[in-house]
């Protein structure tokens, strides 16, 4: 059944990408004001969040020293909390305290360092759990050993949360808001038929699509090896990080998908399931009540692996 909404889409950049938002209006809705309120939501995350801005609220933490007490922003504090939760939950496969292995593997605002990343390989790390302590009710952080946080596995999720809360500040009861591939929707589309949403074919050269997701009231988010990621000699290398390791992922998973509430936890669930592989991230997966498509690589074809009710038949 049609909703009788006008149909609008209205895009921006951010985060050297692009935010997007598929909407059904009203005749009362402010166009100017709703999309000044999407890119400044969208920008406020950048702005606390980004590890490529020396001036962020999160780079600001990373250079304070050990045990002093660093005021935050609601929003970070948030993503920060969600973070450790969800690295408690996936026993460190989710961690947001690799930023010095971003970095030196030349995924970072700096090209690799080969030092770097031999001095980190296998090199015994802190518990970010344990080693950043968050005081929610005084919106403050500290750290008690050397970190370098680094939210690239949830900050874009969340950020499409924060787009999704002005559409409904706006009393949109239409929408469909995405930033570089996480998305989230809200109700149907205009026409009355469910979001549409293409889950890609983990492809290093070209975007091609594997098959499409009916979506309603929730989120999407992906994390795979084919976007971004290094060569080095035959091989090609994630740019998720693997703490064990002290550095890339291993190419067992190329992607998953996973389908949550909000966005913020499909982002950062679909990392953890990566890290684990295969038979320790399905595990992870249905101990969590999760929905997901993991795709695993088998030379240059791919595998299947549905987990849950929306992919139970995949």
């Amino acid at each position: 059944m049609s909703t009788d909404l006008p149909a609008q889409k209205l895009s921006g950049p951010t985060m050297g990408t692009e935010w997007s938002a598929d909407l059904g209006v009203t005749a009362s809705t402010d166009l100017a004001a709703l999309e000044k309120a999407l890119a400044d939501a969208v920008e406020r995350v950048d702005n606390q969040m980004s590890s490529w801005k020396p001036e962020s609220d999160l780079m600001r933490l990373n250079a304070a020293p050990l045990g002093e007490w660093v005021p935050l922003p609601p929003e970070l504090m948030q993503v920060l909390a969600r973070g450790l939760e969800i690295g408690r939950l996936s026993n460190g496969a989710f961690d947001i305290g690799l930023g010095d292995l971003v970095t030196a593997w030349g995924f970072g605002s700096t090209p690799p360092n080969e030092t770097d990343i031999r001095a980190k390989l296998g090199q015994t790390r802190p518990d970010t759990t344990k080693a950043l302590e968050l005081d929610q009710a005084n919106l403050r952080a500290r750290k008690h050993a050397p970190l370098a946080l680094d939210l690239s596995g949830i900050a874009k999720g969340y950020g499409v949360d924060r787009m999704m809360q002005v559409c409904e500040d706006f009393g949109l009861t239409s929408a469909l808001v995405a930033l570089d591939g996480e998305v989230r929707s809200k109700g149907v589309q205009p026409n009355g038929t469910p979001w549409a949403v293409t889950i890609e074919k983990p492809d290093y050269t070209a975007r091609t699509p594997l098959s499409v997701l009916e979506l309603q009231d929730a989120a999407v988010a992906t994390s795979g090896d084919y976007r971004h990621w290094v060569q080095v000699g035959q091989a090609r290398l994630s740019h998720t990080m693997d703490r064990q390791k002290g550095g890339p992922v291993q190419p067992e998973i190329a992607s998953v998908t996973v389908v949550a509430a909000d966005c913020m936890t499909a982002d950062a669930m679909a990392t953890a399931i990566l890290v684990q592989g295969l038979k320790k991230g399905s595990a992870f997966a249905r101990t969590q009540n999760i929905d997901c498509l993991i795709l695993e690589r088998l030379g240059e074809n791919v595998a299947r692996h549905g987990i849950g009710s929306l992919f139970s038949s995949a």
